[in-house]
């Protein structure tokens, strides 16, 4: 008798973003033979066509609040109206609900989390989240976060099981880079250093700063900045005091990032704290950019420093400023990480071994 799962994750997000989730959930069925169901809401949503058509039953549902009657009833009705092993929540409404909905219920009931820290013992809200008695486990999406819960006191640290979310190497062989100067006026003999991200501190916008005003004359750089947030007065000054005053450009929130980050010279995020593990740092590499990234714990997993992608020390700008003098200067070395990133990256985070990893949580669970 095959496996059966039911999830209640919310897919009203980019493609980008919904998809290396969805692609777990295909290949259960594909390569393992579960039965899955998942509760989500179609209107806005992404990637509903490709479940579907992976085999994946579709509810139009999710919970609207977390402690709401409704919300519980909602998941309570599908446990109790069909045959489940394992319930498995992959957001705070859907935790909490979910939790509640599953008193008394036989099967299994997993969380997911997807970034460190921010978890903690004393929180009385957290018990009912991820430390509730009724989970059963948590799928952590790096060791990093694994790492997170197990040094919490009186953590069950059999409950912490890692299951990263990969990404298939066809979602990328026909992204067509945008024309950076047609779209941005960027000239094409300047060397393109994107930074993908929205304003939040963890991102280490303020060590960025720090580290563009500390750079030489006559790099040849641009930045490029794409994201919600991210033209601030304090970025917009750092910028100003440096010799690439007139060299960045602010583009917003972008529904074509990978078209973008496909035509930038170099990939950057320098994130001080809470990554699990970057999904941008991952389309980047497999779109085969030379990456700088900061050595936190869960991004550091993704390459190999000098050889497979620039890893420098968080929260320390000087690291940072001799990364980019260093990646501009060397074109060679460009031309060397971009392809080993894509490589490491194909091999160690490729979606059917990401895949068959929450396969085998699944087991050590049931």
């Amino acid at each position: 008798m095959s496996t059966s799962l039911l999830v209640v994750s919310d897919y009203r997000d980019s493609l980008n973003a919904v998809r290396p989730e969805g692609r777990w959930f295909i290949g259960l069925v594909r390569d393992y033979g579960y039965s899955v169901t998942v509760m989500t809401r179609r209107k806005g949503a992404n990637y509903i066509g490709e479940l579907e058509a992976g085999g994946v039953r579709v509810i139009d549902w999710h919970p609207e609040s977390k402690f709401g009657a409704a919300d519980r009833d909602g998941i309570r009705a599908e446990l109790q109206a069909n045959h489940y092993d394992l319930l498995h929540l992959f957001n705070n409404k859907s935790i909490v609900a979910g939790i509640r909905a599953a008193k008394g219920w036989p099967g299994k009931v997993l969380t997911y989390r997807g970034y460190t820290g921010n978890i903690h013992w004393w929180d009385p809200g957290a018990y009912f989240q991820h430390l509730n008695s009724r989970v059963d486990g948590i799928i952590c999406v790096s060791q990093a976060v694994k790492d997170s819960f197990d040094r919490l006191p009186f953590f069950d640290k059999s409950k912490t099981l890692v299951a990263g979310k990969g990404h298939d190497p066809e979602w990328y062989t026909d992204i067509i880079p945008i024309n950076l100067e047609a779209e941005f006026n960027i000239p094409p003999e300047r060397i393109t250093i994107i930074i993908v991200a929205n304003a939040r501190r963890m991102k280490g916008m303020d060590y960025l700063g720090t580290a563009i005003r500390r750079l030489p004359p006559e790099l040849g750089i641009h930045f490029l900045f794409v994201g919600r947030g991210l033209e601030t007065p304090e970025i917009k000054s750092d910028l100003a005091d440096s010799y690439y005053g007139h060299q960045f450009t602010f583009a917003g929130f972008r529904t074509d990032v990978l078209r973008i980050l496909a035509a930038a010279d170099v990939s950057l995020l320098p994130s001080v704290k809470g990554e699990g593990l970057s999904k941008v740092l991952l389309e980047s590499m497999f779109l085969g950019r030379p990456t700088i990234m900061t050595d936190i714990g869960g991004n550091k997993g993704l390459g190999i420093n000098g050889e497979t992608a620039l890893i420098i020390p968080a929260r320390d700008d000087e690291p940072l400023t001799t990364a980019m003098t260093r990646i501009a200067e060397d074109e060679t070395l460009r031309n060397r990480l971009g392809p080993a990133g894509k490589a490491y990256i194909t091999k160690h985070y490729q979606a059917d071994r990401t895949v068959r990893e929450l396969h085998e949580a699944y087991e050590k669970v049931l």
